[in-house]
């Protein structure tokens, strides 16, 4: 019997789900798969707590499959390998899936797509993790956007409530007749162990929606370190599509346009790598391409470990390294104490949060950090130095959130500054600007 596979990547779940609604149109029952890539995790070390969430949320996949009347399959190998075996053991007729942007991501479909062609099956993708994607919001004169001002015009111009909105039918249709099973040999997951990784959790929040009053009031205490409910906790359930982003969109849509403007901010970013995929590893500005940076590994180590002797820097990075989080606004002074303060390579900063965030997006990420350091595509002035000091008395003006993770802070066993912020500002300014001409 032929059947059509699902292939889950960023999109953990079944409901409201574009690609896995297309799929359950066609005329096959359909497999939903989750591939355990080897090339992604063989990268990582054997305590990411990620893999722990990811392992939840496919083990969750799995058993409201079984619920419905089908199943899930689930294996552990490098991408091209697993289709490889998938042609081998199943009779596919098409393979449907969720577009991703990132430049592994596009080349990894490509491969997929040439081998599948050669056995005549097809392979469909569709936008789910992003309202607009792509070239959907171009200039007048069909260039990407460099400006987040003119992309966020031109994206709410675009938006159409009843269209972009609308949930996908996929809940509606995951249902026993729709469904194909693995192969009675072929029902057993990997786990864990067999992944390579041990057990290690760290709180992320439920899958959802957040309550209607923590996004009512977004815009007045997102900036807020301290607070416990002062921000939605949501980049981790888009960043793996344990939610919709549609629904996302529409609530924020309804209660604070605040929230509105940061899911404008997500797809200009992912846009900007899709069509710039360069900029996950170099400047985007030539002109920035060659600054001459701090070799100062030492520096960076503390920076690293929260030891830098500026307290909301510390208290952000060591929010970082105990729960996989770092609150916006600590993660902003953060970054822009080391690529500008300590004027160390902003790509090393972003390597560290890739490999501690558990919400980690390289399109955020990166757009992120190049923004900072001021040599990304979107129009941030390089001389612009966030003060820490400044920083902390606008935003934590009770050294409530800094006490919470620096308890040493305001004692002699707290850390000395490893820069004098003004010589540091002054050091990095001067050096950008001979080294950009």
């Amino acid at each position: 019997m032929k059947i059509t596979i699902f292939w889950h990547r960023r999109d953990l779940r079944f409901d409201d789900n574009a690609g896995l609604a297309a799929a359950l149109q066609r005329d096959e029952p359909v497999l939903p798969f989750f591939l355990y890539d080897k090339t992604i995790l063989d990268k990582l070390p054997p305590d990411d707590a990620r893999l722990t969430f990811l392992f939840d949320q496919v083990e969750r996949l799995a058993h409201e499959a079984r619920e419905a009347g089908g199943g899930l399959l689930a294996r552990h190998d490098t991408v091209l390998n697993a289709f490889k075996q998938l042609l081998h053991d199943y009779d596919l007729a098409a393979v449907y899936t969720n577009e991703d942007y990132e430049p592994y991501a596009t080349e990894r479909d490509a491969a997929v797509a040439r081998l599948l062609g050669q056995h005549g099956v097809d392979f469909q993708t569709f936008k789910d993790q992003v309202i607009f994607a792509k070239d959907e919001v171009l200039t007048k004169n069909g260039k990407p956007h460099k400006v987040f001002g003119a992309y966020s015009n031109a994206w709410q111009a675009r938006l159409q409530p009843e269209q972009d909105f609308k949930a996908h039918p996929s809940t509606r249709l995951f249902k026993k007749e729709n469904l194909a099973s693995p192969h009675p040999g072929d029902a057993g997951r990997p786990t864990l162990k067999d992944l390579g990784f041990g057990r290690h959790e760290q709180y992320t929040g439920p899958a959802g929606l957040p309550p209607a009053e923590v996004v009512r009031h977004y815009d007045q205490t997102r900036d807020t370190p301290a607070l416990e409910h002062g921000t939605t906790r949501l980049s981790v359930h888009l960043r793996f599509g344990t939610v919709s982003i549609r629904a996302v969109l529409k609530q924020a849509n309804e209660l604070n346009k605040k929230l509105l403007n940061e899911i404008i901010w997500r797809d200009f970013f992912m846009m900007l790598l899709w069509h710039f995929p360069h900029t996950a590893t170099e400047a985007y500005d030539p002109k920035m391409r060659h600054l001459p940076y701090r070799h100062a590994p030492a520096e960076y180590q503390a920076w690293c470990e929260g030891r830098t002797g500026v307290p909301l820097v510390d208290a952000g990075m060591r929010q970082l390294n105990q729960t996989g989080y770092i609150h916006n606004r600590a993660r902003i002074v953060a970054a822009g104490f080391l690529v500008k303060h300590l004027f160390i390579d902003w790509t090393l900063g972003e390597h560290y949060f890739s490999e501690k965030l558990l919400d980690y997006d390289m399109s955020n990420n990166v757009g992120n950090w190049q923004w900072m350091a001021g040599t990304g595509a979107v129009a941030a002035p390089w001389f612009r130095v966030y003060s820490p000091v400044s920083q902390q008395k606008q935003y934590d003006p009770d050294f409530a959130y800094i006490k919470k993770w620096v308890p040493e802070y305001g004692t002699a066993s707290y850390s000395a500054p490893l820069v004098d912020l003004k010589e540091g500002r002054v050091r990095a300014i001067e050096a950008i600007r001979k080294g950009r001409r």
